[in-house]
């Protein structure tokens, strides 16, 4: 499992995220957002090498809160031909130089993702080494699938970022986070599976919505 080091970044991950978050075609919001890490959880990657992370980033910049999901993947060297997935390098206090990928481009975090919403794999918690995240839930009424490593080409639209999978269903990322009262009751029309989470909200709430959809081609 994953060790969460708490040590320094340079830039910091928020940092980061608020120069590129507004070259996305899924953006809502202005050229200068103001983010807070708001939640999210971390998967495991089975040979130890890839940090993979769910964030919720919310920009609160304008008069209605924003949340999105920045899935993100930290590699100890470039990952090749993933150039157009790359935010950019951080260095972190424990292990050095770290070059930071839009997971949808990262083949490790889209099979471990699958591998989810399969029942195949453990949400694990974002900031703690070693602990289980049971507020995500997932579910998944297809086929059995294998959801072995495969080069992802991801199309990033205005509803969010969209992935072609090799058993023929297609893998909807959510970026813009709809709080919902529950998970939509499967199976819906053409919904294999999703996975959802929550996040706290302002005065107390605590929102939660679907992050990710897996739908039949």
């Amino acid at each position: 499992m994953a060790v969460i080091h708490h040590t320094t970044l340079k830039p910091t991950k928020i940092e980061l995220l608020t120069g590129w978050l507004p070259t996305r075609p899924w953006y809502r919001g202005g050229p200068d957002p103001v983010l807070e890490k708001s939640g999210g959880f971390r998967l495991d990657d089975p040979e130890g090498e890839v940090g993979i992370e769910f964030m919720v980033a919310t920009d609160t910049a304008g008069p209605e809160r924003t949340a999105y999901l920045v899935p993100l993947t930290y590699r100890g060297a470039p990952l090749e031909g993933a150039e157009h997935g790359l935010l950019g390098t951080i260095e972190h206090g424990v292990l050095g130089t770290r070059w930071v990928y839009d997971g949808c481009h990262d083949p490790v975090l889209v099979t471990e993702l699958l591998s989810l919403i399969a029942g195949r794999a453990q949400a694990m918690a974002q900031s703690v080494s070693d602990t289980a995240d049971h507020e995500v839930s997932r579910s998944y009424t297809g086929a059995p699938f294998a959801p072995d490593g495969f080069p992802p080409v991801p199309a990033d639209d205005a509803d969010g970022t969209r992935l072609a999978t090799p058993h023929g269903a297609t893998l909807h990322v959510h970026r813009v986070l709809t709080p919902v009262a529950d998970n939509p009751p499967l199976p819906a029309p053409g919904v294999l599976g999703h996975v959802a989470t929550g996040w706290p909200g302002p005065d107390e709430t605590r929102l939660r919505a679907v992050l990710t959809t897996l739908r039949s081609a």
